[in-house]
């Protein structure tokens, strides 16, 4: 019929047709009619053809009905090029009339024949004639009645007779879909799922396969697998004397495919039906190398194929889809690597919110460690620890979390900040220890004092009330929500197996207890990246210790009171040490402020006071000493190590003698040792010259040898520019891109997020930079300090231990700039694993 070949195309075999130029569900329908399975006759529209028609410029519509013989009865589905894009409703029974609703009465009844009628007056009106649905709503529920009823209902509203011309209804139908296409709301909200604004719509005009009339008659849908969890499962309903879709709306007459003991199924009905349907899905799957629901009409006991689509599915069944495709050998196991979405992981790894359940928003903040849970609000780190004591779920509220809040955010099942972005403390931890996490949600009214919070729409919510934290979305909602569990089941784990058989890039996690360093075992990380020392330093014991240290008045004196640390750190070390036996382990030297470890308010104080016995107004003033204007720019890191020697004294000492103990029993342990916040040359040669002397009396006392490895924590950009300098002196060079990006930018870490949504939305960056690596400004100074530093040592290792450490577009950059692993949050490795295994696919792939 080709009255235009290139299109409007009638689906053969051999018809020229593109997912790109006529869309995907034209391109699928053409593949079925290869396979030579039983699908309606069908005409294709190409984009250019639909947005022709949405100008006024219509085809000739008798050439295009002519191929589908005389009085036919026509479907019009739409066809993008990604089905999640949305379109118009399909609309069925094109080309019926009054003289062919005589002809069907007397082929499948005048009940039939009237619902085929009526439903198509029914949607026409609305959907074409765009007249408003209340004008049906007293049509009878008896299909012979309700016909002439709408028909005089259409007649009243428009003044004039519905159209009878099968040419005019179809014309109709087309510049209606056409038009929806291309008006503003529709662009706007496929625009929102990711489609170019210019995106096509393409049409497909199919003969209809009755599901009404004689014999058994109905429609369904059918797939394979389970979309939820990916397993091998016939799933999908039928309907008898029905048409589309509407088996799935799930009532009391729909049946079960195959058989089930909930009730009646199309297996017992129509059991030669069944087998083939089953048959031709099979085919589907393995010709078209994907999990297909056929979309399929039985007239008079005779299958028809209307439709196919890929199987709508979640993470979970994601994962398990591909990797039994790959088994099955119908696709590669490289194949199967690249139709995981790495981010999509995160479902898998926590809990999520239910998305069939219903959500009362109550606030929105930052989502910075993804999961979900329900619990009750406390407001301090104390009753966070005591509810979890009484064995009672809670959510940690805080301004800003601080290191002294670390046990209660242990404690929690959730934490939400009112401050903060993506690399904010709350963020950074939630993300090492897999605590879903909101901050920056500075909507809500944090009323600390009065232990409530006040949400945007001024509902008040108060302590002990029970919230939902959904980290994934950055949600905070009322009540508890039903929440999905995390499946990481065996079609995971095998996943991850070909990702680490293929990657190219080593992917290390940043874990700061031996509780972290278990996770990021499970998960396979190929070691430790940084494992920040500060946090072993706010447990209970270990507290008052470092704060009788802090007001210790002479270098023997401090030293004399880390002596009671040294055996707690190094209990740590061993601990860590053993978890990770073979792998490598990066310890960053202790790097904040002292002040950190202080209390802040006046009952802090005097519980300090008493502690040490020493007099109120001593505390407060020592206190007030250590306290800075901006203490992230302030004496911390190799600043602090440099001024108070004795504490990397202490923790070189902590370190070797684990190290000896830890290797009785294994492989020999050569710990990485990394010092922090370094900006010159003479830092490291001071540092280096104590550990190496440190290093000299455990091998004297000990009569033990050992080896280790001493690098730089790469995160001012001076460091960056002279690392030409620094890397002579060095093992490694580890990159810090929280701090790097904050100091780079002129940004904190902690209150960008007030500001940061409005400067992306306003294109002044085009991603959080602490959320996305920013390849052109922190990026530059990552590639020269790369390049300095290896053309002064070219055996220097290069590492990335910030969080971009785990951002699919931040490994690319790492991987081309050389770089020897990345480390990122042990719950986020195995997203890491799979993005760095992608980029490996597609460069074979070129």
């Amino acid at each position: 019929m080709q009255q235009d070949e290139k299109n409007i195309t009638l689906i053969t075999p051999d018809a020229q047709m593109h997912a790109a130029t006529h869309g995907g569900r034209a391109k699928c329908l053409q593949r079925l009619v290869r396979l030579d399975l039983p699908v309606p006759r069908t005409i294709a529209l190409s984009f250019e053809a639909v947005h022709s028609i949405a100008a006024g410029d219509m085809p000739d519509m008798q050439a295009l009905l002519a191929p589908f013989g005389e009085a036919p009865l026509l479907c019009v589905r739409p066809s993008s090029e990604d089905p999640d894009w949305g379109g118009p409703g399909a609309i069925l029974n094109i080309g019926i009339n009054d003289a062919t609703y005589r002809d069907l009465s007397a082929k499948v009844g005048e009940v039939a024949a009237a619902e085929i009628y009526l439903r198509f007056v029914q949607s026409y009106a609305i959907h074409v004639a765009r007249l408003d649905p209340d004008i049906l709503d007293d049509v009878s529920s008896d299909p012979k009645l309700g016909l002439s009823q709408a028909l005089r209902a259409y007649e009243a509203e428009t003044e004039e007779k519905f159209p009878q011309d099968p040419a005019v209804q179809l014309a109709e139908v087309l510049r209606s879909m056409a038009r929806a296409w291309e008006g503003t709301t529709a662009r706007l909200l496929r625009q929102a799922k990711g489609a170019p604004a210019d995106a096509g719509l393409g049409l497909v005009v199919q003969e209809l396969a009755l599901g009404l009339g004689q014999g058994e008659c109905g429609s369904g849908v059918i797939q394979l697998v389970n979309s939820q969890t990916g397993e091998r499962q016939i799933t999908g309903r039928y309907l008898s004397q029905s048409q589309g879709r509407e088996a799935l709306r799930g009532g009391a007459d729909s049946l079960f495919l195959e058989r089930d003991p909930r009730g009646p199924s199309l297996e017992e009905l129509a059991p030669e039906a069944f087998e083939a349907l089953k048959t031709y899905t099979a085919m589907m799957r393995k010709m078209l190398r994907e999990e297909m629901q056929a979309e399929f009409t039985i007239e008079n006991g005779q299958v028809f194929l209307l439709d196919g689509l890929r199987v709508a599915r979640n993470a979970r069944a994601a994962v398990g889809i591909a990797v039994n495709l790959a088994e099955d050998g119908i696709i590669t196991r490289e194949e199967a690597l690249m139709r995981v979405e790495p981010r999509a992981l995160n479902e898998l790894l926590h809990r999520q919110v239910d998305p069939e359940a219903p959500r009362d928003i109550l606030a929105r903040g930052i989502g910075a460690s993804p999961g979900a849970a329900s619990g009750k609000i406390v407001f301090s780190a104390a009753d966070a620890q005591v509810a979890h004591a009484r064995g009672e779920a809670c959510v940690l509220v805080r301004r800003e979390t601080s290191p002294e809040d670390i046990r209660g955010m242990h404690s929690a099942v959730a934490v939400l900040t009112e401050r903060g972005g993506m690399t904010s403390h709350a963020a950074v931890i939630g993300r090492g220890i897999g605590l879903p996490c909101v901050v920056g949600a500075s909507e809500i009214h944090f009323q600390v004092r009065l232990n409530q919070l006040t949400m945007p729409d001024k509902r008040v919510v108060k302590a002990g009330e029970v919230i939902t934290i959904d980290g994934t979305n950055g949600l905070v909602l009322a009540g508890e929500t039903p929440l999905l569990e995390a499946a990481r089941d065996a079609s995971f784990q095998t996943l991850m197996s070909w990702a680490d058989d293929v990657r190219d890039i080593a992917v290390r996690a940043n874990a700061d207890t031996p509780a972290d360093a278990e996770v990021a075992r499970h998960f396979n990380a190929r070691g430790i990246g940084l494992c920040r020392t500060e946090h072993m330093f706010f447990e209970a014991d270990h507290l008052t210790v470092m704060r009788e240290m802090i007001f210790a008045d002479s270098s023997k004196d401090r030293a004399a009171v880390l002596e009671r640390l040294l055996p707690m750190q190094r209990v740590d070390f061993i601990d860590i040490f053993r978890i990770m036996q073979g792998k490598p382990v990066c310890i960053r030297l202790f790097d904040p402020p002292l002040h950190e470890f202080l209390p802040t308010d006046r009952a802090g104080h005097l519980q300090l006071a008493e502690a040490l016995d020493l007099p109120l107004s001593d505390v407060i003033r020592r206190v007030e000493a250590l306290s800075e204007y901006n203490p992230m720019l302030g004496m911390r890191g190799v600043r602090v190590g440099i001024t108070v020697p004795e504490i990397y004294d202490m923790q070189a000492r902590a370190i070797f003698e684990a190290t000896i103990e830890a290797s009785r029993n294994g492989a020999p342990v050569v710990p990485e040792i990394m010092i922090p916040l370094v900006s010159a040359r003479r830092e490291v040669e001071l540092v280096k010259t104590r550990f190496d002397a440190v290093a000299a009396m455990v091998r004297n006392e000990t009569g033990c040898d050992f080896s280790y490895h001493l690098g730089v924590m790469v995160e001012t950009p001076r460091a960056a520019l002279r690392a030409g300098e620094i890397a002579p002196l060095v093992s490694f060079l580890s990159f810090g891109t929280n701090d790097l990006t904050q100091m780079t930018y002129g940004l904190s870490r902690d209150d960008a997020g007030r500001f940061m949504s409005d400067y992306v939305k306003q294109g002044v960056y085009p991603e959080d930079p602490f959320h996305t690596l920013d390849v052109d400004g922190v990026g530059e100074l990552l590639k020269i300090g790369a390049e300095r530093g290896r053309a002064a040592n070219p055996d220097v290792v290069l590492s990335i231990c910030g969080e971009h450490g785990g951002n699919p577009e931040s490994i690319s950059f790492c991987r081309d700039a050389g770089f020897n692993y990345v480390s990122c949050s042990p719950f986020r490795v195995p997203v890491a694993r799979l993005a760095a295994a992608q980029l490996t696919v597609k460069d074979k792939i070129g």
